[in-house]
């Protein structure tokens, strides 16, 4: 029988520190806001375009990361 002593912190991987909710959360509201943009922008008929598409994914991937533990 063996203890282990390291603590908890030290033990977590890469994705553990990497994916959590406060840094996703972040990206995806930078990735609707990104689609909003490309939606009101006069310039680019392919920016409008995929606008729909970013702001969805966006959206999704926030309803997703809301769901991560802290």
């Amino acid at each position: 029988m063996s203890l282990d002593l390291t603590p908890t912190i030290a033990r977590r991987g890469l994705a553990d520190r990497v994916l959590r909710r406060g840094a996703l959360e972040a990206i995806a509201t930078t990735i609707i806001a990104a689609g909003i943009v490309m939606l009101m922008q006069p310039l680019s008929l392919t920016l409008y375009s995929w606008s729909f598409a970013t702001t969805l994914f966006g959206t999704v991937m926030f309803t997703i990361v809301s769901k991560v533990r802290e």
